[in-house]
């Protein structure tokens, strides 16, 4: 794709602002003349993560194409159109997408924005279109309710949500369940009726919910992710106890921070490797050099799964009769990270991982991370811009 225009990007960033998930497509000239166009990585990829098509288990062949019903916005006008999705017989069968009518809605290498919703596909021209324009009009237009169809479909749950939260927030401050560093999200879950357990999956409808002390400038807490154990030295977290756990509170275990910054007191520090597109965690003591491995990719996969949408809650901590109790009283919602921050975010020690390792009495190890997370300042970095909310008003 070509370097965008300024224009463009400025649509791209009201898209984004307005939490409207999509691709992008240049059509070329040639393609538009013989109305085929390649469906480039980032739309297979789009078109499968939205649930639409997925063009590696589709067969080649004209009898194997897929239509998806389709529509041209305009600024006034939508024409209503269709998507194939096919594989050729010939050159491999190499993915191709195209929209009925779109040789007459776009000029070659103009930007189209490709967007999901409803099981349909919506086309507006970024390159010829300004959406905000369209947005603050006082009057209705295809493209702000588009736009405001969409908002109100994702909004549903995190205003349910939202509600929950601000009526926990009128009750004051409520007794921690336990006394421990979990408490905070343990109590919040309780009251959400929400049940504690091991799911990758996110909290509460699809949101992820993340709750974290006021008076402490902690880092968050992103998601946990073993390393890739076939392409490690390393082959289990026992090994890792075993080769850098020590004795504490007759204990033996490995509870560190590690950063691609700065080596922690057991030598351990991360090289991400954009070549080989993984993250290596590293010793240097020379026994053990390069360890244990994560692709990029499943970390990527595993931000993405997390954190599509995502509330972290601020409570404010406080004892009363020696015991903690929280008011939870901020929230700040975030949604779809931007995931080419990622490894930039590694590289420069704003995300870091950490080991908790553990050997039980009976011989047993126990692993409840690695836990990646992020320190505060980096969040606005990763997340689009977020809607914070006081839950006390």
């Amino acid at each position: 794709m070509r370097l965008l225009t300024k224009f463009e990007i400025q649509n791209i960033e009201v898209l984004t602002k307005n939490s409207i998930e999509f691709t992008l497509l240049e059509p070329t000239k040639t393609g538009l003349e013989k109305s085929i166009m390649d469906a480039t990585g980032p739309v297979r990829i789009f078109l499968k993560e939205k649930g639409f098509h997925d063009y590696a288990i589709q067969k080649q062949g004209p009898s194997n194409k897929i239509l998806i019903k389709s529509y041209l916005y305009g600024i006034t006008e939508v024409f209503q159109s269709n998507a194939s999705l096919y594989r050729p017989e010939t050159k491999n069968g190499d993915p191709r997408i195209w929209f009925k009518g779109l040789n007459q809605y776009t000029k070659p290498n103009e930007i189209l924005s490709i967007i999901g919703y409803n099981k349909e596909l919506f086309v507006i021209n970024i390159s010829s279109i300004d959406i905000e324009s369209q947005i603050i009009q006082s009057f209705n237009n295809p493209i702000k309710d588009l736009i405001k169809s969409i908002q109100h479909e994702s909004n549903i749950i995190s205003d349910e949500l939202l509600t929950l939260l601000k009526n926990i927030a009128k009750q004051g401050p409520i007794k921690a369940l336990l006394n421990a560093d979990t408490a905070i999200g343990r109590t919040l879950e309780k009251l959400l009726g929400i049940d504690i357990n091991s799911s990758k999956k996110p909290d509460y409808k699809g949101i992820e919910i993340k709750s974290y002390r006021e008076s402490r400038a902690n880092r968050k807490n992103l998601f946990a992710q073993v390393s890739d154990w076939k392409l490690s030295k390393f082959k289990s977290s026992a090994e890792l106890l075993d080769a850098f756990g020590y004795l504490r509170e007759r204990d033996f275990k490995l509870y560190c921070t590690v950063s691609a910054i700065v080596r922690n007191s057991q030598g351990l520090k991360f090289k991400v490797d954009n070549n080989l597109n993984i993250l290596i965690e590293n010793s240097d003591n020379p026994k053990y050099g390069d360890f244990v491995v994560w692709t990029l990719d499943k970390l990527h996969e595993r931000l993405l799964e997390k954190h599509s949408e995502t509330f972290w809650i601020g409570a404010e901590s406080k004892y009363i009769d020696g015991v903690e109790h929280f008011l939870y009283n901020k929230v700040e919602h975030t949604r779809k990270p931007i995931v080419s921050q990622f490894d930039i975010l590694l590289e420069q020690g704003i995300i870091t991982m950490d080991h908790l390792i553990k050997r039980k009495p009976d011989g047993s190890v126990t692993e409840k991370g690695p836990l990646f997370k992020i320190k505060p300042e980096g969040v606005n970095l990763l997340f689009p811009p977020s809607k914070i909310y006081n839950l006390l008003n």
